[in-house]
């Protein structure tokens, strides 16, 4: 790879807007392809983030020999089959959260990831935002003493948009639990690990998805308490708490520009403001990765991303959520 680390994305939505955005604002990083099914969008965003090239298919730009890595910013249902692609024409993959539909996806996509020698991560952003990373290490260092309750939330409302849009659309593998549950349940997990019950329930829309979740996970000494949902809006601060002080992820927690320390009497607020829209963070990761030959992230590896993908699958058996391409 040259000087600088070149970048394809594909699925030109909302995210891939501010992704490409904060891309520009990492000084080794340079798009240089874009890929829609649609070409006229393709050169618009192209134009947009100064991209070299726009592709009016995935395929052509995954045969681009100019590109070091795709991101990969399409609708989950297609997270899978366009990672395997990409990672088959030899190019390195920041694949959106969630990673697949299910554990066998993430599974099958590692596979390829390893059977290619290419470097594959799932795109968890919060992972490497400033203030959770503090926080988990004032967790690990003792200071809030022994961690015993944690909770998160993470809600909008969403019924008053297009039902054949990605959120209410069970084609398209909508609800609330893919696209934002996973943030509170990645939280439990990176600071509690692998649960040993959960117990959840979840609300359903007229389109047949998901749009209210609340889950408990049970640990030997403490409980999560998390909820995503599209039928409202929710606080969205994050609490880790211990027998000697509690941690609070300023709202909203999953993009948190700081965080407060509270000890008896005294609480204590820290700003860690992020540039852009806190993308840059999960690049520079790609990018440490990639220059040291790394095939995964030591901060979010292919073991995270299983975790995460099981966790997810055992709520959605849990509640029955299923969608119509999986019966």
């Amino acid at each position: 790879m040259g000087q600088k680390i070149r970048w394809g994305i594909i699925g030109l939505g909302g995210i891939a807007q501010k992704f490409a955005n904060d891309l520009n604002l990492v000084d080794d990083a340079e798009i240089i392809a874009v890929a829609s099914r649609s070409m006229d969008k393709a050169d618009a965003f192209a134009k947009q983030h100064q991209a070299k090239h726009a592709f009016g298919s995935y395929q052509a730009l995954f045969e681009c020999d100019e590109v070091d890595v795709v991101y990969i910013a399409t609708p989950h249902t297609g997270h899978k089959e366009w990672s395997i692609k990409a990672m088959n024409h030899g190019k390195s993959v920041l694949c959106e959260k969630p990673m697949g539909m299910d554990r066998s996806d993430v599974e099958e996509m590692i596979s390829v990831a390893e059977k290619n020698k290419v470097f594959l991560m799932e795109a968890l952003w919060s992972r490497f935002n400033p203030s959770i990373r503090k926080a988990k290490a004032l967790v690990e260092a003792g200071e809030i003493g022994e961690l015993g309750y944690l909770h998160a939330d993470f809600a909008f409302y969403a019924l008053d948009r297009p039902e054949e849009g990605r959120l209410l659309n069970p084609e398209l593998g909508g609800g609330s639990l893919l696209d934002i549950g996973i943030y509170p349940i990645f939280l439990s997990y990176l600071f509690l690990g692998m649960p040993e019950h959960i117990k959840t329930s979840s609300k359903f829309y007229k389109t047949g998805v998901e749009v209210q979740t609340s889950m408990i996970f049970e640990y030997p000494k403490a409980q999560a308490i998390l909820y995503s949902g599209l039928t409202s809006g929710s606080k969205m601060e994050a609490e880790i708490s211990g027998s000697e002080g509690a941690l609070f992820l300023s709202p909203q927690w999953h993009i948190a520009q700081g965080y407060t320390f509270k000890k008896g009497d005294d609480a204590d607020y820290v700003e860690l403001p992020t540039p852009g829209f806190g993308y840059t963070y999960e690049v520079e990761e790609v990018h440490s990765c990639l220059k040291q030959g790394k095939l995964q992230s030591d901060l979010w590896s292919h073991k995270n991303s299983l975790d995460l993908a099981e966790l997810l699958e055992t709520i959605r058996v849990k509640n029955g959520i299923k969608f119509p391409f999986e019966q």
